[in-house]
């Protein structure tokens, strides 16, 4: 979930539940604090400063932990306690803090980037993946409880509402997932594509639009569909970037399916197999969902065998945000390598 989002929700689960703590704190003071911890998680950017294999590394961990949950709420609620001096202590500051940083677990949890919940024991990433990575409709639920709660300030009746919805969009979006899910099977027992695994990814615009795949030995089968289109949607040149995003996802009976390869076909899969296996490319193997090879670049001097994961596959955008391989030096050796554009880059 993006980070504007992440804040939203914790000003919105703050004013839901004013009067929990004794003395009770002011309301604007709560929301405010609600904001500040529920967006604090996501300063595991810095990491990013370091390399950008460290922000893959990092990103979503320790400060997203549930583990870790107790020691970030004594440390921010204390911080509170010091910038308002002469107030309550620390435990009063202690149950919103705790509630904003679940809140903030929890929108990254839904996702299908997922969240390491156990770090630093476990660098598993938990996700259900039953919302994309920013909804609007999530967070259009949320602003609209916080302009509610604007009108109605001496209610916590609408910030409770929108909570409410919030949750009832979220157990609509687990519903939708599954229907993806049957619709891939069923394609998959038609096609007769044996062994499958099947799953579903959210999709931008609405939540009614997923993406499909179907795993086999090979690699992956995969179709844009929307649950309830009746038409496909049609757009001209003047169409909004929205429109043009929206019109990628299909009916299912006139559902389109593509098929991409994870070590590629014939004689070079033996060698993108081995660049895949090695040792330094571990950190690609744990981070890809869905790993599948991108191209192959061969010179006289060199080679570079790039992947990406399809997870980050959004037709309408040019290339995919997270590439990476191995490539050759002058004495055989490989690396791993980083791609922006066409620039490569090392990752350590």
């Amino acid at each position: 979930m993006d980070t504007l989002t992440h804040a939203l929700s914790g000003a919105l689960l703050a004013r839901a539940t004013t009067g929990l703590e004794k003395p009770p704190l002011p309301i604007g003071r709560r929301m405010a604090i609600g904001a500040l911890v529920a967006a604090f998680p996501d300063i595991d950017f810095v990491a990013s400063w370091l390399s950008p294999l460290a922000y893959l590394y990092h990103h979503r961990g320790v400060t997203h932990s549930l583990l870790m949950l107790p020691l970030w709420t004594v440390l921010l609620a204390w911080i509170f306690a010091l910038i308002w001096r002469g107030g309550p202590g620390w435990k009063t500051y202690a149950p919103v803090v705790a509630m904003s940083l679940a809140a903030h677990i929890a929108g990254d949890w839904i996702t299908t980037f997922g969240t390491m919940i156990f770090a630093p024991l476990s660098d598993y990433r938990h996700g259900i993946g039953t919302t994309f990575i920013i909804d609007l409709w999530f967070s259009g639920i949320i602003i609209a409880g916080l302009l509610l709660s604007l009108l109605w300030r001496r209610s916590r009746l609408p910030a409770v509402a929108g909570l409410a919805v919030l949750v009832a969009y979220v157990v609509l979006q687990s519903v939708l997932l599954q229907q993806a899910v049957e619709f891939g099977r069923g394609h998959a027992q038609a096609a007769g594509i044996t062994p499958a695994r099947v799953s579903a990814m959210p999709r931008p615009v609405s939540p009614f639009n997923w993406m499909v795949v179907i795993e086999d030995d090979k690699g992956y089968h995969y179709s844009h569909i929307n649950l309830i289109r009746r038409q496909v949607l049609h757009t001209g040149d003047n169409a909004g970037f929205i429109a043009k995003l929206d019109a990628v996802y299909r009916p299912l009976d006139q559902a389109v399916w593509e098929t991409d390869v994870r070590y590629g076909r014939g004689s070079q899969g033996a060698v993108v197999r081995a660049v895949y296996d090695h040792p330094e490319f571990a950190f690609f193997r744990w981070f890809a969902a869905y790993p599948a090879l991108h191209r192959i670049d061969s010179e006289a001097l060199s080679l570079c065998v790039w992947f990406e994961d399809l997870r980050f596959l959004t037709p309408g955008r040019d290339s995919f945000p997270f590439i990476y391989g191995m490539c050759s030096e002058g004495s055989g050796a490989m690396r791993p390598y980083g791609l922006d554009g066409e620039r490569r880059f090392p990752v350590y």
